[in-house]
């Protein structure tokens, strides 16, 4: 029977909160960006080493902090630097974009490279050059301007009173197929001459790069990771699930919205400047989350190791063949083809594969 004792008990109430984004930093993640970090930077010198005229590694070192012998600070400043630095941004984003991806659409398959955005910048890039619809647009701007329009044509495809990961998956996979059907007919179409340059670019490429290409990427990463920093608390809740974060109070179309924006214009800048790299934003994340130990991509762990894998892959296209600099996105792409299919294998066999 029912008292009046228990009717006037309290009430508990349960509320579910997000972790303070101090609670989130564990040390092994610290220890784990601190030694990608540091491997990175020796990378990136080492890089700085290699060239027509041999540098010691402690001369590239001086003439960084713009000391040492005058005609070795003017090859590594103004030849040398401006492609370990596209290489090192780049990487950087391919990674950071590829993490915002994979986190958002909770699916470790998801990537630039899968839901068509490179292969869309290379489309534009390619009927630049073939068809002179370039209208005196640099290579730069055409693959800017093709990533974002396949990210924008992909959203509203995708759009049925709001978006989902997994259709943004399926339509991107349908784009990206367009996109490279109709990159490899007017690489059919085009003369020799085109064709070769077109194919150097789509390849992905550090080779010729100048402070031309620096300059926008590095103004786009200033703005855009300390957006995906910002992003990351409320794109944690996202992996609830869409009726949970709403329930947590998160805006979810709107957040899924500024993720997507912030995950393109990475993937744009980084493409416009270095090519389509390929396999990058889809491993990297996926290395780092397993070094890291953590249950999404970490944001800077990701970022990191992108830019390993891209001054690597530089690193081996440079030193493979003697007197031959093969394009990174060949080294990039014999290294993360394996890790693709061993996602597949790892996903057919959670059952998640469909």
């Amino acid at each position: 029977m029912t008292t009046l004792k228990s009717l006037s008990a309290p009430v508990r109430t349960y509320r579910l909160t997000v972790p303070p984004l101090s609670g989130i930093i564990r040390p092994r993640l610290v220890a784990v960006c601190a030694v990608l970090g540091a491997g990175t930077f020796l990378l990136f010198c080492w890089s700085l080493t290699i060239g027509d005229y041999p540098i010691a590694f402690v001369d590239v070192v001086r003439a960084l902090a713009d000391s040492g012998d005058p005609g070795t600070v003017l090859v590594v400043q103004e030849l040398r630097l401006p492609r370990a630095l596209v290489g090192l941004l780049a990487g950087i984003a391919f990674g950071v974009s590829g993490g915002l991806f994979q986190t958002m659409t909770r699916n470790p398959l998801a990537s630039p490279d899968m839901i068509g955005l490179t292969q869309g910048a290379g489309t534009f890039v390619v009927a630049g050059i073939v068809l002179g619809w370039d209208g005196g647009l640099s290579t730069q701007a055409l693959g800017l301007l093709g990533a974002l329009t396949t990210a924008l044509l992909v959203y509203v495809l995708a759009w049925r009173r709001g978006t989902t990961g997994y259709r943004i998956i399926l339509v991107g996979i349908g784009v990206s197929w367009i996109c490279t059907s109709a990159t490899d007919y007017l690489l059919a179409r085009g003369a020799r001459f085109q064709a070769q340059a077109a194919l150097g670019w789509l390849v992905g490429n550090l080779n010729g790069r100048t402070w031309s290409q620096v300059g926008p990427l590095a103004i786009a990463l200033a703005v855009l990771l300390p957006t995906a920093l910002l992003l990351g608390r409320l794109l944690r809740t996202l992996q609830l699930g869409d009726d949970v974060a709403t329930g947590l109070g998160t805006r979810v179309q709107p957040v899924r919205l500024a993720i997507l924006l912030s995950g393109v214009g990475l993937i744009a800048f980084a493409t416009a400047a270095a090519g389509p790299i390929a396999f990058v934003a889809l491993a990297a994340p996926q290395i780092a989350q397993r070094l890291a130990g953590t249950a999404w991509p970490p944001t800077v762990a990701s970022g990191l190791t992108g830019a390993l894998m891209v001054l690597g892959g530089d690193l081996i296209a440079r030193t493979l063949v003697s007197g031959t600099e093969l394009p990174v996105g060949i080294v990039t792409g014999v290294l993360g083809a394996p890790v693709l299919l061993w996602l597949l294998v790892r996903a057919n066999r959670a059952g998640s594969g469909g």
